[in-house]
């Protein structure tokens, strides 16, 4: 039984930021990080099944942004590499929660890096910059309220309205340390500030062509393929009805209830079998009884 439980577990971490290495979630003791683990994000962001859905959701959602896109599109190989992609954005969104201080801040100055070469024109005129605030707010709002809407779907329906709030308030440090400005910090915030964006959000083709590219990304094994699968069709049921709309992506009642209660069915195991994510790594850090 053991055995299977590492292969299992090995699986489902191949499809994390820890299969690219270089972070160590153990070391140094007792450091709490940016949040700490009384807070909401460790909780929000502490289940992979959840994460992973929210992860693709929220991808689908930034790239509706035309500047957003660009940037993308122009400077990434995500055509070649998604899976890639999505494991460079689970370290981030990992190591800034569970890591280290010094290695949160590490991986944000990293990234601000790679925002300053990230920058050009649309077929428009105008001009997009990785290092706009404006455009910072709008890939964190994105992520984040995928998060958390996942969270609620598939792991904590319970999880209350003001620790909700909590969640916004404790993240947005991350959003700022990276430049972004206005950061909405409140459910009521969050939801005022998606309806204000969705004027200046379009589908043309080359959003569909990521679409296409994604739910077509080659999972790491013959064994994830049907739960990498079912995350992306979870990812695209996670979207709000607008979003799916001008995806060109809806989903009839049937599919959806197909999709969920797959997902319910399915994570029981892999949370039975991961015992070395993010999470627990950090947990060994502070000191902290395993997770039951």
């Amino acid at each position: 039984m053991e055995t299977i439980r590492q292969h299992i577990e090995a699986q489902v971490l191949s499809l994390t930021g820890l299969a690219l290495g270089g972070i160590d979630f153990e070391a140094p003791a007792g450091d709490p990080g940016l949040f700490g683990p009384d807070s909401a994000s460790w909780q929000v962001h502490g289940d992979f099944s959840s994460m992973l859905i929210g992860g693709v959701s929220a991808l689908l959602l930034q790239m509706l942004h035309p500047l957003a896109l660009a940037g993308v599109w122009d400077h990434s190989n995500f055509r070649e590499d998604m899976l890639g992609r999505l494991r460079r954005t689970g370290q981030f969104i990992s190591t800034t929660t569970y890591g280290s201080r010094a290695d949160a801040q590490k991986l944000i100055d990293r990234v601000r890096r790679i925002h300053d070469e990230v920058s050009g024109t649309l077929a428009d005129g105008r001009p997009y910059s990785a290092n706009d605030p404006d455009l910072l707010t709008w890939v964190h709002v994105a992520e984040v309220s995928s998060f958390l809407k996942s969270y609620l779907r598939y792991r904590n329906p319970q999880f209350p309205g003001h620790e909700q709030d909590r969640y916004y308030a404790e993240i947005a440090l991350v959003a700022e340390r990276l430049g972004a400005r206005d950061v909405p910090r409140s459910r009521q915030a969050v939801a005022e500030y998606l309806q204000a964006m969705r004027p200046q959000l379009i589908c043309d083709e080359r959003t569909r062509e990521v679409v296409r590219v994604l739910l077509a990304a080659p999972a790491p094994s013959a064994f994830a393929r049907p739960y990498s699968a079912l995350m992306l069709r979870a990812g695209i049921d996670l979207l709000p009805d607008w979003a799916t709309e001008l995806l060109g992506l809806q989903q009839n009642p049937l599919k959806r209830q197909l999709v969920r209660g797959g997902v319910h069915s399915t994570v029981p195991l892999l949370r039975w079998a991961v015992r070395n994510g993010s999470l627990h790594r950090a947990r060994r850090r502070m000191g902290l009884p395993p997770l039951r």
